[in-house]
C-alpha cells in the first residue's frame, strides 16, 4: 500500500508534468489520425514488390535519408507511446519502420504487409486518398 501511496503523492507532486505529458499524447493521436492516410498513400505501389530498387546514393539523397529517418524515429517513438497512450500505434510503427533505413529492411516489412488485416488497413488508408492497392509478392 505504501508503493501505491507513494506513487499517488508523486502524480500530486507532478500534475503540470502529467497535464503536459497528456496534452502531448492528445496531440500525436491527433497528428497520426492526419498523418497516416496522406503517408500511406505515398506508399508507392511496388514497393513491397522483389522488383522494387535503390537509387544511386548522392549528396541531394543523403540528406533526404537523414531527414527521413528523422522522421522515422519520431514516428516509432510516438508509435511505441501510443501502444500505452490513445493513437494508432501499431500503423504508425508500421510506418515508422517503412521510413527508417536499416539492414534486412525489405524482409521485415514484407513479412509484416503480408498480414491480412495490415494489409487491408493500409489499403483502406491509401483508397481513402485516391491511391491504388498496395502489391505484394
Amino acid at each position: 500500500m505504501s508503493e501505491l501511496a507513494t506513487l499517488l503523492d508523486w502524480a500530486d507532486s507532478h500534475t503540470a508534468l502529467l497535464s503536459w505529458l497528456g496534452v502531448g499524447s492528445l496531440l500525436f493521436f491527433i497528428a497520426s489520425i492526419a498523418a497516416l492516410p496522406w503517408l500511406a498513400a505515398q506508399i508507392p505501389v511496388n514497393y513491397f514488390t522483389a522488383g522494387s530498387r535503390r537509387a544511386p546514393r548522392t549528396a541531394r539523397r543523403w540528406l533526404w535519408l537523414l531527414l527521413r529517418n528523422l522522421c522515422g524515429l519520431l514516428l516509432l517513438a510516438s508509435g511505441v507511446a501510443m501502444l500505452v497512450l490513445p493513437g494508432q500505434g501499431l500503423l504508425t510503427i508500421l510506418v515508422a519502420l517503412i521510413l527508417l533505413d536499416y539492414p534486412a529492411k525489405k524482409q521485415l516489412e514484407r513479412r509484416l504487409v503480408a498480414s491480412e488485416s495490415v494489409l487491408k488497413s493500409l489499403n483502406w488508408l491509401r483508397r481513402r486518398r485516391g491511391a491504388a492497392p498496395l502489391n505484394i509478392d
